[in-house]
C-alpha cells in the first residue's frame, strides 16, 4: 500500500524501514519526489503523549550548551536582521529561550507553538524572520505548515530552519533521529531544495543541519490549500 506524501502529495512513496525495537512500532516511508522521509499518520502518537516527551525537553535559557545549541541558527540570521525588524519564533517549545535572544539582538518578538503559545492570531501578521528549530521533524502535515510559513514572511524575509539531516537515506536505520517517537518527518537537502523550487524561496546552506529560506517573490505556488 502507497502513502500519499504530506509534503508533496505524491504517490511515488516507497517504504524506507520498519522500526519494531521497542514500541513504539512504525513504518518510515520515502518519497520519490521530494525526498521527504516520513511516518504514517496511523503511527503517529496521541498528543497528550506528545506533550509528555515536549514536556521533558530542557530548554532552559540559562543552559549555555543549549543556548550555544541554539545559536547555530541564530548566528546565521544575523546579517540579516535590520533595525526594527521582526520576528515570530515558530514552534517555540515549552522555554522560548531562542525567542528571548532574538529580543536581545533588537528584535520584536512573537512566539507560536501549538502545545505552549497555541495563539493562532500571530499566524495572520507578516514577518522579517522567522525561525523554526527543532520544529519541523515534528511536522503531521508539513505542507500545512511550510504555507503558513511561506504566508507569514514578508517578500525579502528570512526563514531559518533547524532540524538534523541525513546525506544518505541508506544509513536511516542507524541514526538516532528517527528513535524520537514525535520526529515523524525528516529531511535532507534535496528536500529542502524541493521546499525552495516551490516556494520561489532561496535556499542558503550554511552549516550542517541549518538552512535558510529568502523568500524572494510573492506569487501563485504550485501546491494549493
Amino acid at each position: 500500500m502507497y502513502e500519499v506524501c504530506p509534503l508533496c502529495l505524491s504517490i511515488e512513496t516507497k517504504l524506507l524501514y520498519s522500526w519494531h525495537e521497542n514500541l513504539p512500532n512504525r513504518d518510515f516511508q520515502h518519497c520519490n519526489d521530494c525526498d521527504l522521509v516520513f511516518v504514517p499518520t496511523r503511527f503517529h502518537i496521541s498528543e497528550e503523549d506528545q506533550l509528555k516527551r515536549y514536556e521533558s525537553h530542557n530548554n532552559d535559557l540559562n543552559d549555555p550548551d543549549y543556548v550555544k545549541f541554539l545559536s547555530r541558527v541564530l548566528n546565521e540570521l544575523k546579517p540579516y536582521i535590520k533595525p526594527e525588524s521582526n520576528a515570530l519564533d515558530y514552534g517555540s517549545g515549552p522555554g522560548p529561550a531562542l525567542a528571548k535572544m532574538l529580543h536581545s539582538e533588537g528584535l520584536t518578538v512573537d512566539i507560536y507553538d501549538p502545545f505552549f503559545q497555541p495563539n493562532r492570531s500571530v499566524l495572520k501578521k507578516k514577518y522579517d524572520i522567522v525561525t523554526c528549530t527543532e520544529t519541523a521533524e515534528h511536522f503531521s502535515n508539513p505542507r500545512e505548515d511550510f504555507l503558513t510559513l511561506d504566508s507569514i514572511l514578508v517578500r525579502g524575509g528570512y526563514l531559518g530552519i533547524m532540524t538534523s539531516m541525513i546525506k544518505k537515506w541508506d544509513e536511516f536505520p542507524e541514526w538516532y533521529y528517527h528513535r524520537d517517537p514525535t520526529h515523524i518527518s525528516f529531511y535532507s537537502l534535496n528536500t529542502m531544495e524541493w521546499i525552495a523550487g516551490n516556494f520561489s524561496w532561496e535556499l542558503y546552506s550554511p552549516r550542517d543541519h541549518v538552512v535558510l529560506f529568502k523568500k524572494m517573490y510573492n506569487r501563485k505556488l504550485l501546491i494549493q490549500k
